[in-house]
């Protein structure tokens, strides 16, 4: 069985949660850093699926790296590898799906409830409103064919769908050992930045055990839902919507959305096993560098 690929592009920024799920369901994953190793795999079929990661880089930031990365999702989604993007990995399925990464409004840092739109609370059987983590600067925009799953007060696309692709504005991921870890990393920036959707290390680390367990519960129904429809492909289905027997019900929530969006992926996957034949081919190489408050 192959195994998930997951990017880490920060030591403060583990698979923590899904790791720990992967684990204990004797799922293989096999653990890249991509800043580290400097390289990254070409194939993403040689997986049953990508994880990426937060990163304290901007998706949009010129970086040998974060173009391989991209050139590495957009392999996955023309081949219908399923994607989780978390934070930066959220904005990095984005930007290989064609949307805008941009700046956001203000910076979102800390805890915050967000609302879960109808779809997607069908597809995870997650309630109407969730906690999650945030320590973000930039947003995107929901790319063509995706739907919007989560939204916020300060950030109004938290989270969107597409197909078996699934990206997170935010950390579902992270241990009560992480969340310290970062607020010991970023403790300088934590007293720089501002807005109304900061909170301070205090607000953060405040009642941690009990955020920490609520969102465990989150995280887990998440990664249950992503990781039960790996080894389902795709159904496409042309000329409209599929038969559906009254009383006969289809073999999972996943399946039917997969045949409502079928003529759009059919295109958008033609088009982009083009493109990224191209980017593969003509990637540029440029020296690494850090871009200060990017964290996401």
């Amino acid at each position: 069985m192959k195994p998930i690929a997951i990017l880490q592009h920060e030591a403060t920024q583990g698979p923590g949660v899904f790791e720990e799920y992967l684990s204990s369901q004797g799922i293989a994953y096999e653990l890249i850093t991509p800043c580290v190793e400097g390289c990254m795999p070409w194939h993403a079929s040689d997986y049953r699926g990508v994880v990426v990661l937060g990163s304290n880089h901007c998706a949009n930031e010129s970086l040998h790296w974060i173009e391989q990365e991209c050139s590495l999702l957009q392999d996955a989604l023309a081949h219908d590898i399923p994607v989780l993007g978390h934070c930066f990995g959220a904005q990095m399925l984005a930007r290989a799906m064609g949307a805008r990464v941009r700046r956001n409004p203000c910076p979102n840092i800390g805890w915050s409830n967000v609302w879960v739109t109808r779809q997607a609370q069908e597809l995870l059987e997650l309630p109407r409103e969730i906690a999650q983590f945030n320590w973000h600067y930039d947003t995107f925009e929901i790319p063509s064919g995706a739907i919007r799953s989560l939204y916020g007060t300060f950030c109004l696309n938290k989270g969107f769908l597409h197909g078996r692709n699934w990206a997170f504005q935010g950390h579902l991921e992270v241990t009560a050992q992480s969340v310290q870890a970062w607020c010991d990393e970023g403790h300088e920036e934590l007293c720089q930045a501002y807005g109304p959707a900061v909170q301070s290390e205090a607000q953060i680390l405040s009642q941690l055990p009990l955020r920490i367990a609520a969102l465990r519960a989150t995280a887990v129904q998440v990664y249950g839902a992503w990781t039960r429809q790996l080894n389902r492909p795709m159904q496409v289905c042309l000329g409209g919507l599929p038969d559906v027997q009254p009383g006969v019900q289809s073999d999972s929530k996943l399946s039917v959305y997969a045949h409502l969006h079928a003529g759009q992926a059919v295109q958008f996957q033609a088009s982009l096993a083009e493109k990224t034949k191209a980017i593969l081919k003509n990637a540029s190489r440029t020296p690494l560098a850090r871009s200060a408050n990017s964290k996401a």
